[in-house]
């Protein structure tokens, strides 16, 4: 039985970790906080809590979401270092920026 439990704690030392992850909250026709410093390997959830459909298109073309409703949310692994612009393609008035560290 001993064996068994070292095995396993051998195979779970083994697996990555799970992302850290953070919230990007849209209401208001804003994106909360305007700017987000994570570390590379972040999860970020974006959630709207706007009563209209908004969407995140990264400036540079690398990804887009769906348009999402009320409660809805999109969730991206943010794992190279750099800055993401993105806005709304709905509203491109709004915009926010990931700044990702090593």
């Amino acid at each position: 039985m001993k064996l068994f439990w070292i095995a396993t704690a051998a195979m779970l030392a083994s697996l990555p970790a799970a992302a850290e992850e953070t919230k990007i909250v849209i209401d208001n026709f804003v994106f909360t906080p305007p700017t987000l410093t994570v570390k590379a390997g972040t999860k970020i959830v974006f959630v709207n809590h706007d009563d209209l459909p908004h969407n995140i298109v990264d400036e540079k073309g690398a990804f887009k979401s769906k348009a999402l409703d009320t409660d809805e949310s999109y969730a991206r692994i943010f794992d190279k270092p750099g800055e993401i612009v993105y806005f709304c393609g709905l509203h491109p008035q709004m915009k926010g920026k990931v700044v990702v560290t090593p």
